[in-house]
């Protein structure tokens, strides 16, 4: 009968308990389990007794083959196995956490750095450490940035504006030209000495308000001396200005890196003298955790690449 003489949650059941049972299971004798233990017989013969006692019951039979496990025995055993080693996947899970190794990286991005920085970043974040969790999130800046302060994202990848420095902390990390793209097909491609004005008449994608690309279409119209177009088309998402631009005649202003992946989408031969910050941003005064340190050293290794392959075109393109 299973008389135990406390719950087996009050305090009194130590984890030496569970290895010393476990051990005596394993070896078959208090002798040799003492040996594996690294300590004396006296003192594990003891803790038997003990934790016999705290559970009312015998686990093992004496006998002259050694040590034989009750039913009792072999019920605690399983158990003791089974804690023990859950405490050991908890020990190495803390190890792993703590050098970066696993957790999770909740990602916000927008169009700049989607589509070069932060794939290989990522590309290289799981080659070292495939168990880092990582979650990628598309949406405007704004919402974004109130993610990122309500806690569901870690950092915000993409374009760097104005924030509230009190809040949110923002990491430069390289300057992106912005190029006007269109399709192969548009004629604008075959126009001799190309002028911004132009192309006032023709058919603009302009971004929602209160985006930078938005802003950035704005401030080049006006340096020539125009308004926003009239023939626009306003979209939000680069999916859909995508397809537009590859089904109309529509002029797309995007980041470089962007232009450059989209083999049908071809930059106009206009030095717009504009370019985007792209960087990090992210909460103030939240503590990183170490997979976010380690996403944050891939997202500069990566960007040390793209700022010396921008700077070297562009080096190339004076020449």
């Amino acid at each position: 009968m299973f008389v135990s003489h406390g719950n087996l949650l009050d305090g009194n059941l130590k984890l030496r308990h569970l290895r010393y049972t476990a051990a005596i299971a394993e070896h078959g004798s208090l002798i040799a389990a003492a040996d594996h233990l690294k300590i004396t017989q006296p003192v594990l013969t003891r803790c038997l007794r003990e934790l016999e006692s705290i559970l009312g019951v015998e686990l093992f039979e004496r006998g002259p083959r050694g040590m034989t496990p009750t039913v009792f025995g072999h019920a605690f055993v399983d158990h003791a196995r089974a804690v023990l080693a859950e405490l050991r996947h908890t020990d190495q899970h803390m190890r792993e956490l703590a050098a970066g190794q696993t957790g999770q990286v909740t990602i916000g991005t927008h169009l700049a750095g989607a589509n070069v920085l932060l794939p290989r970043a990522v590309a290289r974040l799981k080659e070292a450490h495939p168990d880092i969790t990582v979650v990628v999130r598309h949406g405007t800046l704004d919402g974004l940035r109130q993610d990122l302060l309500t806690g569901e994202l870690d950092l915000v990848v993409g374009t760097l504006e104005m924030a509230d420095s009190s809040r949110m902390t923002q990491v430069p990390l390289y300057q992106e030209p912005l190029r006007l793209v269109a399709r192969v097909a548009h004629p604008a491609h075959s126009m001799s000495k190309l002028r911004i004005p132009d192309l006032a008449d023709h058919l603009w994608s302009v971004p929602m308000v209160g985006t930078p690309l938005r802003r950035e279409v704005q401030q080049l119209l006006l340096r020539h001396g125009l308004p926003l177009p009239r023939n626009r088309i306003e979209v939000n998402s680069y999916l859909a200005v995508r397809s537009l631009a590859l089904e109309t005649d529509v002029l797309v202003l995007l980041p470089q890196l962007v232009a450059e992946a989209e083999r049908d989408l071809v930059p106009l031969p206009l030095d717009l003298g504009i370019a985007e910050t792209v960087g990090l941003t992210l909460p103030a005064e939240s503590p990183l955790t170490p997979a976010l340190r380690q996403m944050l050293e891939y997202l500069r290794q990566a960007a040390v690449d793209i700022r010396s392959g921008l700077e070297a075109a562009q080096t190339y393109g004076q020449k």
